[in-house]
């Protein structure tokens, strides 16, 4: 797996906590540069941790799916990203606000990572460097999480739906290149 692909896939599952930060930038009255470093502390978090535990849930069954791997990773790749392109035409029915309390984090932290996880089962496919792919995760997730409460600020819920599609498209056309790649395509 190439920086290329890192970094899309971190883009892309770090769409889902961008989408959940422009709500909360959204029902700020002023920003709040604190409360918006506390957002992304957490999902950068969740995002970079997720993977690791999907990582050595994949590892350890590695040897009863190395001739299919290549359809999993697909598989998973296609139900998240669809997943995501699906909530992208969703109506919105949550009224967004600017709590962060502990409590409420943790449960939108969990939530918007859970597609991280079952990204991580993939990577025990990979020849990785684990530590790097989750660094890159963690931190890009941060930096789009803080940036998603600024434009929510600042522009309001226009650019949520289009980030869940652009995710979810990311991690569908990454998976069908490691399926073509595998089949000998490219």
């Amino acid at each position: 797996m190439g920086i290329l692909e890192i970094l899309l896939i971190s883009i892309g599952l770090a769409m889902d906590a961008f989408a959940v930060s422009v709500c909360k930038g959204l029902a700020m009255r002023k920003m709040n540069w604190k409360k918006a470093i506390i957002i992304g502390l957490y999902f950068g978090i969740f995002q970079a941790v997720m993977p690791i535990i999907g990582y050595y849930l994949g590892e350890r069954f590695e040897s009863l799916v190395t001739s299919i791997d290549h359809w999993i990773i697909l598989g998973l790749l296609v139900f998240i990203g669809g997943n995501m392109i699906k909530e992208s035409f969703e109506k919105e029915n949550t009224e967004a606000n600017e709590n962060i309390d502990i409590k409420t984090m943790m449960i939108l932290a969990i939530a918007t990572s859970i597609d991280a996880l079952a990204v991580g089962i993939t990577f025990a496919f990979f020849e990785i460097n684990l530590i790097s792919v989750v660094l890159a995760i963690g931190i890009i997730t941060f930096i789009l999480s803080v940036i998603g409460v600024k434009i929510g600020n600042k522009f309001g819920a226009k650019y949520k739906r289009k980030s869940e599609f652009v995710g979810g498209l990311i991690l569908i056309l990454i998976g069908i290149k490691v399926l073509m790649e595998h089949l000998g395509i490219i």
